[in-house]
């Protein structure tokens, strides 16, 4: 068992924007609900990182990019299959913006991500080449932090694979479930699960951390 260590964890808000709630094109649901356990969470941290989902219009993860294809169809592309969304988090418009209500005045880094336009991204670590770092791994290492908590939607996308390319790179990964809601596809909350449990990669609930937690 072991506390929080200020010196060496980071919470990790993964992508609380205005269209991954509800009201948005994406909308994950409850997804607004994670909102207060975040900012609750967030003040027992020193350092906090916001991702942001920062696509271009057009972008080629979006259905309406494939007039032939449907949302949620599974097409393959030059670096393997992607599932195609609706348009959602354009850079510079509403649904872009951080959650109104999310309230982190100490975060550290706002880290944006799927920023380039054929290729998509739902680790903050890499696109979905899994090759193309996005810079979060050196940052982490250049400022000594160790061990990564993990909030924020949704739960069997952006954040599980958030959560395995931080263990693939050497961090310690602790999800913190009650501070998370899943898009729930067919199939892909059970495949987060069972990748959690392959990995070793933690999950508690926030009130954990009132007191010790899994290292």
């Amino acid at each position: 068992m072991a506390a929080l260590d200020q010196s060496t964890d980071v919470l990790l808000v993964v992508d609380v924007q205005n269209d991954f709630c509800p009201g948005g094109s994406m909308a994950v649901a409850h997804g607004d609900e994670v909102v207060p356990v975040i900012n609750r969470l967030a003040q027992a941290f020193d350092h906090v990182i916001l991702t942001q989902d920062w696509h271009p219009a057009g972008h080629s993860s979006f259905a309406s990019y494939h007039p032939e294809r449907d949302v949620h169809e599974v097409v393959e592309m030059t670096y393997g299959n992607q599932v195609l969304w609706p348009d959602h988090c354009v850079q510079e418009s509403w649904g872009a913006e951080l959650h109104k209500d999310l309230a982190i005045p100490h975060a550290e880094l706002v880290m944006r991500k799927g920023f380039r336009a054929h290729i998509d991204s739902y680790s903050a670590f890499f696109e979905n080449d899994h090759e193309t770092p996005t810079g979060l791994k050196g940052y982490l290492a250049e400022r000594g932090l160790r061990r990564v908590f993990l909030v924020g939607l949704a739960y069997d996308f952006c954040v599980r694979y958030s959560a395995e390319d931080a263990v693939a790179n050497g961090f310690s990964a602790v999800v913190i479930e009650d501070a998370c809601r899943s898009i729930a596809l067919p199939g892909t909350v059970e495949d987060t699960e069972a990748s959690f449990a392959r990995l070793g990669i933690a999950k508690i609930q926030s009130a954990a951390l009132n007191g010790d937690i899994a290292a």
